[in-house]
């Protein structure tokens, strides 16, 4: 009991750290959204209205990631009784729908649509929307270091880089702003590039060049973002390292001969079940058994708080030797 309580307080520790830094890239990108929306009707800059939609995507997103929070959190019930963890994966999932539908997509058609149309230049209209874009890269700019400074406090805590601790991902609301806003930062700074080299040269081609690089960049990013959204709600496992050592540590216990399967599977960032099948070693009472497994249970959940659901299946090795002799097969087999 104290373990789960302790593992549910860390939970809720770095929700809470999460749901700022999604409400600080919420803030963000409102603000910035409408900015350079007005801006890119008054520069008629096809690049600036891509990063308004950008925008628009990315405060869709947020609305989305702090629904997932909350929903992620309900107790476990009857029809749920492994709680609603995997609500976290589903949301990050429509997240990055719709950065491919509301920000790629979009943009890519602005690309198109301005090489078609040619465009008008006017200076002061393209001086107000790079002053837009610059403002709009030091807000961005301002969120993601938000979001890498609790990267970087994950990390700690795990006792692994930075750049390992993005790797692994658990936690799929801050991945999302993290990818939000590292793309958002991207594409501020090919939008600049392409008004300032449109202006320079008169020729739009550079400007639609940056909005569909723009659109290409969201496709990649809404790609990765799903790819692990439903890597994550398919089913999967726990790191290889600490199935490693839980197979390691069971086989030690003097109860159990061998641990002929162990799955596991993660329920949510903070949450995985663990399914171990262990021959017992002869001898022991079913008293003693029962007590023993009753322990071994709360020692990994003890030594590893994120395995919350542990279960194990137990039969006698001797036993199992004699049945499998008697039909006449190999008992690993």
């Amino acid at each position: 009991m104290a373990a789960d309580k302790a593992r549910g307080t860390s939970g809720s520790g770095r929700d809470a750290q999460t749901r700022k830094t999604i409400w600080v890239a919420l803030a963000a990108n409102l603000a910035i959204c409408v900015a350079k929306g007005l801006g890119g009707v008054i520069a008629a800059s096809p690049a600036l209205l891509s990063e308004a939609a950008h925008s628009i995507a990315d405060s869709l997103n947020e609305v989305f990631l702090l629904a997932s929070l909350k929903r992620s959190r309900r107790p476990a019930d009857a029809r749920h009784p492994f709680g609603y963890g995997m609500e976290r994966f589903f949301w990050s999932l429509l997240a990055a729908v719709g950065i491919f539908v509301t920000g790629g997509c979009f943009s890519v058609f602005q690309g198109i649509e301005a090489f078609r149309s040619g465009g008008s230049e006017s200076r002061d209209g393209y001086l107000i929307g790079l002053a837009v874009l610059i403002v709009a890269l030091a807000a961005e700019g301002a969120s993601l270091v938000r979001a890498l400074l609790q990267v970087r406090s994950a990390a700690r805590a795990a006792g692994r880089g930075m750049a390992a601790e993005i790797r692994a991902g658990r936690d799929p609301a801050l991945r999302t702003v993290l990818a939000e806003d590292s793309t958002a930062c991207v594409g501020v700074l090919l939008a600049i590039a392409g008004i300032a080299l449109h202006m320079v040269t008169g020729e739009i081609a550079y400007e639609a060049s940056a909005s569909i690089l723009i659109g290409v960049l969201l496709v990649y990013v809404a790609y990765t973002l799903g790819r692990a959204a439903r890597v994550q709600l398919v089913g999967e496992a726990a790191d290889p390292g600490v199935q490693r050592q839980v197979r390691a540590f069971l086989a030690q216990q003097p109860e159990i001969d061998t641990v002929t399967a162990l799955l596991t599977m993660r329920l949510a960032p903070d949450s995985v079940m663990v399914a171990a099948r262990v021959d017992l070693t002869p001898g022991y009472d079913s008293e003693t058994v029962e007590d023993a497994m009753v322990r071994i249970r709360r020692e990994v959940r003890g030594r590893w708080h994120e395995l919350d659901q542990v279960f194990l299946d137990v039969t006698d090795a001797a036993a199992a030797r004699h049945d499998a002799t008697a039909a006449g097969h190999d008992p690993g087999q």
